[in-house]
C-alpha cells in the first residue's frame, strides 16, 4: 500500500513526486517516460532559470530529481497506468485507491495523483492516417530535416504551430501557416520571429479538408472560410500542430471530467471531485498549458495529498 501514487512523468508528475518525497511519503510514480510532451522541443526559451533548454535535457533533469529519493520513490518506467478506481470506500467515501497498468500490475494506495498529460490533436481528415510518416508529422523536432529543399505545410496558429514553423525554416523552402480563425494564438515574440522569415506565408480562416499524394504527400487541400472555396496548396508535407487531448480516459467515471476531457479541480489545492485524488498539469482545467505552471500545480497536488494523509491518520 503506498501513500501517493501518482500518474505520469512530465513536469507536473516529476514535482510532485519530489514533494512527496521530501514529506516522506512512500510513492509510487508509473509513467512511459520523463519529460511530458515537451521532450520533443529542441529549445525551450520559458523555463525559468534557463535561458535554453532542450526538452531532452529537462526531462532527464527530472528523472535524475526524482531519482534522488530511492527510499521513498519507487519509479516505474516504462508502465502505463489504464485505469483508476476507488476501492474500501468507508461511509464517509474515504477510499484507497486501485490502479491497474498495461503491464497487467496492480497497484493500491491511499491516494492517486493525476499526471497523465495529454496527447496530440488529428485533424480526422482524408489522407491524414494514409499519409502517416509518409509526409505528414506531428513532431517538427524530430522529422523537420526530413523537409530540407521541400514545401511544407503547419496547420495550426497557436505556439505548437509557430515553434514548428521556426523548427522548419533551416530546411524547408516554403512554410504555409494555416490558421483557423482570423488571429495567431501563440506568444507575440515567436509570432515576431515567424513573421520576420521570407519563406513564411500565413493563412488564415483555413480549414484543412484532404491530405492528397501517390507514395508521399504532395498537395493539402483546405477551405477558404470567408469565401467557402476549396484550394489546394503544393506541399511535400504537412504539420499537424492543433494542440492536444488530456490523457483522462484512465479517471472516467471516477472523477469530474468537462466537455473537453479536462479533470476538473480546485486550482487553489489541486483537489478533484473525489476526495484522495488529485490532479496537475495538462491533464485538468488549468487553461495555461504550461511547463512551469505545470509543475507548480504538481507541488500542490503533493502538498494537498500530504494534508490529506494527515487528516485521514487522525481520523483513524
Amino acid at each position: 500500500m503506498y501513500d501517493v501514487i501518482i500518474i505520469g512523468g512530465g513536469p507536473a508528475g516529476a514535482a510532485a513526486a519530489v514533494y512527496t518525497a521530501r514529506k516522506q511519503l512512500k510513492t509510487l510514480m508509473l509513467t512511459e517516460g520523463f519529460g511530458g510532451q515537451s521532450i520533443v522541443s529542441d529549445d525551450i526559451q520559458n523555463w525559468i532559470g534557463e535561458q535554453h533548454i532542450s526538452g531532452f535535457d529537462l526531462s532527464e533533469k527530472m528523472e535524475k530529481h526524482v531519482k534522488s529519493f530511492p527510499d521513498f520513490v519507487d519509479v516505474k518506467m516504462p508502465e502505463k497506468a489504464v485505469s483508476v478506481k476507488a476501492i474500501r470506500c468507508n461511509d464517509q467515501n474515504v477510499c484507497d485507491f486501485e490502479v491497474v497498468t498495461d503491464k497487467g500490475n496492480t497497484y493500491e494506495g491511499k491516494t492517486a495523483i493525476l499526471c497523465a498529460g495529454a496527447r496530440r490533436k488529428k485533424l480526422g481528415i482524408p489522407g491524414e492516417e494514409e499519409f502517416n510518416g509518409k509526409g505528414v508529422a506531428y513532431c517538427s523536432t524530430c522529422d523537420a530535416p526530413l523537409f530540407k529543399g521541400k514545401a511544407v505545410a503547419v496547420v495550426g496558429g497557436g505556439n505548437a504551430g509557430l515553434e514548428a514553423a521556426v523548427d522548419l525554416f533551416p530546411y524547408a523552402t516554403k512554410v504555409y501557416l494555416l490558421e483557423f480563425s482570423d488571429t495567431l494564438k501563440g506568444d507575440q515574440v515567436t509570432q515576431n520571429q515567424c513573421r520576420a522569415n521570407a519563406n513564411l506565408e500565413i493563412i488564415f480562416q483555413a480549414q484543412a479538408k484532404q491530405i492528397m499524394g501517390d507514395k508521399f504527400v504532395n498537395a493539402l487541400v483546405y477551405t477558404d472560410r470567408t469565401t467557402n472555396q476549396d484550394k489546394t496548396l503544393e506541399v511535400q508535407g504537412v504539420f499537424v500542430e492543433i494542440g492536444s487531448v488530456p490523457n483522462s480516459d484512465i479517471a472516467k467515471g471516477l472523477v469530474d471530467i468537462d466537455k473537453y476531457g479536462q479533470v476538473i479541480i480546485d486550482s487553489k489545492l489541486a483537489t478533484t471531485s473525489h476526495q484522495g485524488v488529485f490532479a496537475a498539469g495538462d491533464i485538468t482545467d488549468d487553461p495555461f498549458k504550461q511547463n512551469n505552471i505545470s509543475m507548480g500545480d504538481g507541488v500542490k497536488a503533493a502538498l494537498s495529498a500530504y494534508n490529506y494523509i494527515l487528516k485521514r491518520k487522525q481520523r483513524a
